[in-house]
């Protein structure tokens, strides 16, 4: 089977360095992103075994700028799969405590980060072979779940990003564009913490699975990472 070409933001570390690694095992190509110099640097090390199959680019998917030049870099050959999977988890604090800022921030990133990303890199996907896009967001994004409260700047932002990945499986339906909501589980990463049960490896083959799978019915669905569907 021909190598497919993956694109990955946040690309340098937890979940996203478990995808780079996970691709680069079976033989696709990936176009990483990355925020930090210090990122760059960690994702080097994979460049050793891979015969060119990683490409490393700037990426702060909260700048328009940066999202520009990335896609200028990347539009250079077809997109077969974009994995948005860059985000922050805010601060996770009571009402009185929510420093609105931090909020603005968090949104910038989890929510409009992956709509800029993606409308970007939109002609690159078109020519591509699977035309699919996939959206690492959280359990906690759905209305139907929550039962603790707090975390007001990630829960909120994970709703704007749910909403907006179905008005884009409804937009670009047309055009053969399949986009998904996955949530990762409660992974071991420096974001989910050393008490998370999951590890990386297992949550992004899961994941893996889920998009290796997806046809067009599943356009603006919600999976975790074994494939059971979310409500939300």
């Amino acid at each position: 089977m021909k190598s497919m070409r993956y694109v990955i933001t946040g690309a340098s570390r937890g979940i996203g360095y478990e995808f780079v690694q996970q691709l680069l095992e079976r033989g696709d190509i990936v176009d990483a992103g990355v925020r930090t110099e210090e990122g760059r640097r960690r994702l080097e090390s994979l460049k050793h075994d891979c015969a060119g199959r990683l490409r490393i680019h700037a990426l702060d998917v909260a700048d328009e700028a940066s999202v520009r030049d990335f896609a200028d870099e990347v539009l250079r050959e077809p997109v077969d799969v974009l994995i948005n999977n860059a985000g922050v988890p805010g601060l996770w604090c009571a009402l009185t405590d929510v420093d609105y800022a931090d909020v603005v921030r968090t949104f910038a990133v989890n929510a409009l980060g992956p709509l800029r990303v993606t409308s970007a890199l939109l002609p690159g996907l078109l020519r591509g072979r699977s035309r699919k896009v996939a959206y690492v967001t959280s359990r906690m994004g759905s209305l139907s779940s929550n039962s603790d409260g707090g975390a007001y700047a990630y829960r909120m932002s994970k709703v704007a990003l749910n909403m907006g990945v179905r008005n884009l499986s409804n937009d670009l339906r047309a055009q053969g564009i399949v986009p998904v909501l996955l949530h990762p589980g409660w992974v071991r990463t420096d974001m989910g913490g050393p008490d998370a049960p999951l590890p990386p490896r297992d949550s992004v083959r899961g994941m893996l699975n889920v998009i290796d799978e997806l046809r067009a019915e599943h356009s603006g669905r919600f999976f975790d990472y074994q494939g059971a569907e979310v409500p939300w």
